[in-house]
């Protein structure tokens, strides 16, 4: 990676990581983490995942196969992040099923678990109906189980 490219997030065997750093915008008045951003945390870290398993959803979105959505989510909050924390999203496959998929995560402060979720992503067809997963997406997703 050059220094003009984005951050990629990378494998560590099955799981993947993502790190990210607090800043002001981040947090709240006593500057904690407010509750919401983790979510933007764990969904860039998800959408990386999946760019670094080869499944390339601005390709099916373009190309009218479609895209996913979050269908469920369950979040614990644990200990709160401060500006400037060093954080890792670390984001695993937990199951496949014909239109979803289930991502648990992890954001981390070194050792420590601040925020850990569920997330259950849908693949929903155009006109947002719950369709398959594209055949070489639920393969990639296999690899990770």
């Amino acid at each position: 990676m050059t220094s003009d490219q984005p951050y990629a997030g990378h494998f560590a065997g099955k799981a993947h990581h993502f790190a990210v750093r607090v800043y002001f915008e981040d947090t709240d008045l006593s500057g904690i983490v407010y509750h919401a951003n983790y979510l933007r945390f764990m969904e860039r870290a998800r959408s990386d995942m999946l760019s670094c398993a080869g499944i390339d959803q601005r390709a099916a979105h373009d190309g009218g196969e479609g895209v996913y959505a979050v269908a469920d989510l369950t979040i614990k909050y644990r200990r709160p992040a401060k500006l400037d924390d060093a954080l890792l999203v670390v984001s695993r496959v937990k199951e496949i099923r014909a239109a979803t998929c289930l991502i648990h995560q992890r954001v981390m402060r070194g050792d420590e678990i601040v925020t850990e979720a569920d997330v259950l992503a849908a693949f929903l067809s155009p006109n947002g109906k719950p369709r398959r997963q594209p055949r070489l997406w639920v393969e990639a997703f296999e690899r990770l189980l």
